[in-house]
């Protein structure tokens, strides 16, 4: 059994569509998701699919990606199924209309380099498609007349916290030094956001920056090297949970189908131009507590060991980065799982699927 065909995985799908979002308005739509393959961009479409066959929508996703078959064996549910479209690009390559004959309505762009091993291996691929990447698709959107662009931030666009909030508003900007080989994600997802910005003015794209926290899920990819990810890769095989730090930074987490509810939300209620957190205070917890919370659902224990050099290089320094949340909460968002039922939910899965 595969993590997407786990009864409990397809209960988080049921969970989304339930939620009181104008769904009519996807009926007839052709969508773009870049990111596809990713722990949210894949929960995405799975669960736009659902509503497809739920509601008779007849909308239509095209998953891009740039390796097939990673494409191929993640959607292989959907092999024979004229909805879904695979989609082989490259983001930071210029992306023809041609390919769209019949145009788009939406874009989700979600590509994006998002965890430390690839930010330390390929710094330039992280800067690139959060900026040439971004532009190639804005401007796809322009050329096309896409009715709505989401562009899919990150908490670490608030820097790291100057000690004079709690947690991070939508308004708040903290340090960050730009002359690391580490800070090419957050400023890269900084410039995106200005790209954004530049689009709505000079060209008139309608869009809307949902930010992510630190996500995690069924749908986490073996090749994430999150500090949350390996931890629960090692409890999903119920091994030591393996701490490379005191495990004191306190930081927002989200579980995936909660960050793709929150897309959701800001896609369909949210303002042109507006950001918001996609967070749950519920789910605030420092690096060791969480490790020990898996570790004591694995029957485990939690040791220390120092990184290695690649992985140190794409650590965040931030040692306490909160998001304030009130603002999607006040669009009608709330989260699904706390931070423990979200983590057993994804330890199950795991265990189960192959």
């Amino acid at each position: 059994m595969r993590f997407w065909e786990h009864p409990k995985y397809k209960e988080d799908i049921e969970k989304i569509m339930e939620m009181p979002l104008p769904w009519e308005r996807l009926r007839g739509k052709k969508i773009l998701i870049t990111g596809a393959a990713g722990m949210i961009g894949s929960c995405l479409i799975d669960t736009l699919l659902g509503l497809d066959k739920r509601m008779g929508i007849s909308c239509e996703v095209w998953a891009a990606g740039r390796t097939k078959v990673k494409l191929e064996y993640r959607f292989i549910q959907y092999q024979n199924d004229p909805r879904l479209h695979i989609l082989v690009c490259d983001v930071n390559e210029k992306l023809s209309a041609d390919l769209f004959p019949q145009g788009l309505d939406y874009i989700f762009h979600l590509a994006s380099n998002t965890h430390p091993v690839a930010y330390a291996s390929d710094p330039i691929g992280t800067v690139t498609t959060n900026i040439i990447g971004t532009n190639n698709l804005l401007e796809l959107a322009a050329e096309i007349k896409a009715e709505r662009f989401v562009f899919a931030s990150s908490v670490e666009v608030y820097g790291e916290n100057r000690g004079d909030q709690e947690r991070f508003t939508e308004d708040y900007c903290g340090y960050i030094d730009c002359n690391t080989m580490r800070a090419g994600y957050p400023e890269s997802k900084r410039a995106g956001e200005a790209l954004c910005q530049a689009y709505i003015r000079q060209k008139g794209v309608d869009i809307v920056i949902p930010r992510l926290s630190r996500t995690y899920g069924p749908s986490v990819l073996k090749t994430d090297t999150k500090a949350i990810s390996q931890f629960i890769l090692k409890g999903t095989a119920r091994e030591d949970i393996v701490l490379k730090s005191e495990g004191t930074q306190l930081y927002s987490y989200s579980y995936a189908a909660d960050s793709v509810g929150g897309l959701l939300w800001a896609f369909f209620k949210g303002e042109c131009g507006e950001a918001y957190n996609i967070a749950d205070e519920a789910s605030d917890i420092t690096l060791k507590d969480l490790a020990v919370i898996i570790a004591e659902n694995a029957g485990t224990k939690v040791v220390f060991d120092l990184p290695d050099a690649v992985e140190q290089a794409g650590y965040s320094k931030a040692t306490k980065a909160m998001m304030d949340s009130q603002k999607l909460q006040g669009l009608g968002w709330h989260a699904l799982f706390d931070m423990k039922a979200g983590l057993e939910r994804t330890l199950e899965v795991l265990r189960e699927a192959e």
